[in-house]
């Protein structure tokens, strides 16, 4: 071998080691960035000596794939779980206390209270606020209820706003990685920022990537809608800015089709949008109809029959406009909003010893001081039992009393459920990025040790640089020359 070659080789070998360096530093400082895959250089042989041919990024297609659809499950559990916690404490209060069920269980005490001493005008009076007291708990549940529905509403806005932004920074990622590859240019950092919008995409929805030549790809849903190729494809939503009961909220359609919304406690939703559609047309429409058939089953139980038809007693309705009713709901179908729309009969505020003995007809004919039997068929008619609709998703023959109770077991069961799918997605969600990470992030230790080893073949190349100058030094000694 010349001494030309040696220092052609020694010089070779010091730039590579040079860009071989900077390569594991990058790595070291990235080490923490979960969106950061981990960057080798892979060289190549020449004559003479070596070259860096590509640098190559580190990448698992199989768990890359399977990591996406954890995220895209542990956030759909993730929205369901957090907003059904925020439903019950709004529907339902802290330990259940502003529940239906709680305020009927207080009316209750009342009427048993004052039925073992009618004469008493404080207890007739407590037993009227007891039943103002039901009447708050549903119209404020109703309230609460659309409430929510118009807030999730919104955050279904901000999700669509947020994946078109995010479709459209992937198509400019995605044209650099494709123009990049085209003209054989490293696009290791576009291929990272492509990544990482693939993970936040899959929390709004989940995707599949289907990738072409020059690393170009398609991205669709799990239904098999295009969501991404070449351009973005349109993701529409039109707001709903208020919600009444009976109110329909618009689907988000992807490309034109619309998206469909996820089922269960441990929800078949995968991304946040689906979970958010299943709290507003699922979840909360169901929570609404259980109130308006407990606010109907209140105003039957409270009844008063005169001279043949019945009529309202205690409690009362109203039309959405306003308009008072004095005939009973309908019991064919769930009347929307009722739980909204029922109020405390007007007669029992201004004399609350009516509701002893009678409100719309007169029962204590003879004003007896002592009568009773009113109360107690109020009272008994509570633990009868009572037709629902199979709509309110709770059983369809229960006494009132039974079918307040069950309201809040159903969002208790359901939010076990979220909570329980929540644990299993979220770790699947963290073994897959673990595992992910394993295989294409960064190891600490590896990179030192590659840089120990990469500072020894430094110092050996600069050695045989030193020789090679000391030789030419002494064959220029020995020719004569200066």
């Amino acid at each position: 071998m010349s001494l030309t070659s040696a220092l052609s080789i020694a010089q070779s070998a010091l730039f590579n080691t040079s860009r071989q360096t900077s390569i594991v530093s990058r790595n070291v400082s990235e080490a923490s960035n979960p969106d950061y895959a981990r960057r080798s250089a892979v060289l190549s042989s020449m004559a003479p000596g070596a070259r860096i041919a590509e640098i190559r990024r580190a990448t698992n297609a199989v768990l890359f794939r399977q990591n996406l659809a954890a995220i895209s499950g542990a956030e759909a559990q993730s929205v369901l779980t957090e907003r059904l916690d925020t439903l019950r404490l709004r529907v339902n209060g802290a330990d259940n206390a502003a529940s239906p069920a709680a305020a009927l269980g207080a009316l209750q005490e009342a009427l048993q209270a004052y039925a073992a001493t009618p004469s008493n005008r404080a207890l007739a009076a407590a037993a009227v606020e007891a039943a103002r007291g039901m009447v708050r708990s549903l119209n404020e549940g109703a309230a609460a209820v659309q409430s929510f529905r118009a807030e999730v509403d919104r955050d279904i806005a901000a999700a669509v706003n947020d994946l078109n932004r995010l479709l459209g920074e992937f198509e400019t990622a995605n044209r650099q990685v494709v123009a990049g590859t085209r003209t054989g240019q490293d696009v290791s950092d576009a291929l990272d920022r492509r990544d990482a919008l693939l993970k936040q995409i899959s929390a709004i929805v989940p995707v599949s990537v289907i990738t072409r030549a020059d690393n170009d790809v398609i991205l669709t849903t799990a239904d098999g809608v295009t969501l991404f190729e070449t351009v973005p494809r349109p993701v529409a939503f039109a707001a709903t800015p208020v919600y009444a009961a009976g109110t329909v909220g618009n689907p988000v359609f992807i490309d034109g089709v619309p998206l469909a919304p996820g089922q269960g406690g441990n929800t078949s939703a995968m991304g946040s949008l689906a979970a958010l559609l299943q709290l507003r047309d699922d979840v909360a429409v169901t929570m609404q109809r259980q109130l308006d058939e407990i606010a109907r089953g209140v105003i039957m139980a409270f009844a008063e029959p005169p001279s043949g038809a019945a009529s309202t007693g205690l409690f009362v309705w109203t039309e959405e406009d306003g308009t008072p009713h004095t005939d009973l709901p309908a019991a064919g179908g769930i009347v929307d909003g009722l739980a909204g729309r029922i109020e405390l009969s007007s007669v029992v505020v201004s004399n609350p010893e009516r509701l002893r003995d009678g409100i719309s007809y007169t029962f204590n004919t003879d004003g007896s001081a002592s009568y009773s039997e009113l109360l107690h068929s109020f009272l008994d008619k509570l633990d009868e039992p009572f037709s629902f609709h199979a709509e309110a998703g709770l059983d369809d023959t229960a006494s009132l009393s039974a079918f307040t109770a069950q309201s809040i077991g159903w969002l208790e069961g359901l939010r076990q459920n979220a909570a329980g799918g929540l644990e299993a997605k979220g770790a699947l969600a963290r073994h897959t990025a673990e595992i992910l990470s394993n295989a294409t992030g960064v190891n600490i230790d590896e990179e030192m040790a590659l840089l120990l080893e990469l500072e020894r073949a430094y110092e050996a190349s600069a050695r045989i640089i030193r020789v090679v100058d000391e030789m030419l030094s002494r064959l220029m000694e020995v020719a004569g020359r200066p």
